[in-house]
């Protein structure tokens, strides 16, 4: 098949069986319960269209192939190239529907090689803001809870054992590709390891609606303090056992008798009170004078 759509070092191979062993990596996407035992097993993860793969190659993650939709080939990024290359497999849109089991309205796919994961002390050593996740079990809450934790500078995200794979498919999309922005490591044994974290030196804060908990907008980090702020599931919060090991109870203060927010609405919230703010940009130098010119000598 002709490669001449593709960035020079990439070849096309074109697939028409949607059994076809090569592209194994890609059947049944949308069977969650399948894909979160392979995933993990096998050592992959799949980033969905070109940006997000783009993204993924920028933080150094190893692809192992390309799934693309003809008329998206000239969108595969020219990285894949220099990244071994993967062959890059072509199917049209009914066997691209019949191998991953949903339209690939986003052109492309890339199976990518996971790294071994973090121990938490390591990705708490240089940080200073992180966010602690209790049993997050939504995919989609959790890429928008990353892709906030980047935007809004936070340094790092913990995850209880139960949570939910940041590198599934759906994490990353709805992340647009910052879960590979953020470091991320998952806190054990829960919840006595929460601890660690004042030990470590941060100050634990229990995001909770409870009325006798602090009004989270009174805090002010001094920009040395390190904060760790615990969020729980979707619907029930976080647990006893995770209130009980938090330093402070933060609260955000609610109108109308609205109980709570979604869990990534509070996360976003959190991450603007306490998160890193961006330097900002030095303002531009005044230009300079103009040299006076010599005198004018006559009239014309």
């Amino acid at each position: 098949m002709t490669s001449a759509s593709l960035p020079d070092g990439l070849e096309a191979v074109l697939v028409t069986d949607p059994d076809d062993e090569r592209v194994r990596d890609y059947t049944a996407l949308t069977d969650v319960a399948l894909r979160r035992r392979r995933e993990v097993a096998e050592g992959l993860f799949i980033a969905e269209g070109e940006k997000v793969i783009g993204r993924a190659l920028r933080a150094g993650y190893r692809p192992r192939s390309v799934l693309v939709s003809p008329a998206r080939l000239a969108g595969v990024p020219a990285a894949m190239a220099a990244a071994g290359p993967p062959p890059v497999y072509v199917a049209g849109p009914d066997v691209l529907a019949a191998i991953t089991g949903f339209e690939v309205h986003r052109g492309a796919l890339a199976a990518m090689a996971r790294r071994p994961e973090r121990a938490a002390a390591d990705v708490l050593a240089t940080a200073r803001r992180v966010l602690v996740l209790e049993d997050l079990v939504s995919h989609t809450n959790l890429g928008a809870v990353f892709r906030s934790a980047a935007g809004l500078g936070m340094d790092a995200v913990l995850l209880s054992p139960r949570c939910a794979d940041p590198l599934y498919r759906r994490s990353v999309r709805v992340s647009m590709g910052e879960v590979f922005a953020v470091p991320y490591a998952r806190l054990e044994p829960w919840p006595a390891a929460i601890e660690t974290l004042g030990a470590a030196g941060f100050t634990t804060l229990a995001l909770t609606p409870a009325a006798d908990a602090s009004d989270l907008s009174g805090l002010t980090p001094a920009p040395g303090e390190r904060y760790a702020v615990l969020l729980g599931s979707e619907g029930p919060g976080l647990t006893d056992g995770a209130l009980a090991l938090a330093q402070a109870r933060v609260r955000i203060p609610m109108a109308h008798g609205v109980d709570s927010l979604n869990v990534a609405a509070t996360a976003a919230i959190a991450c603007y009170v306490l998160g890193g703010r961006p330097e900002p940009a030095p303002a531009p130098e005044p230009a300079p004078e103009p040299e006076p010119g010599p005198a004018a000598s006559g009239a014309a």
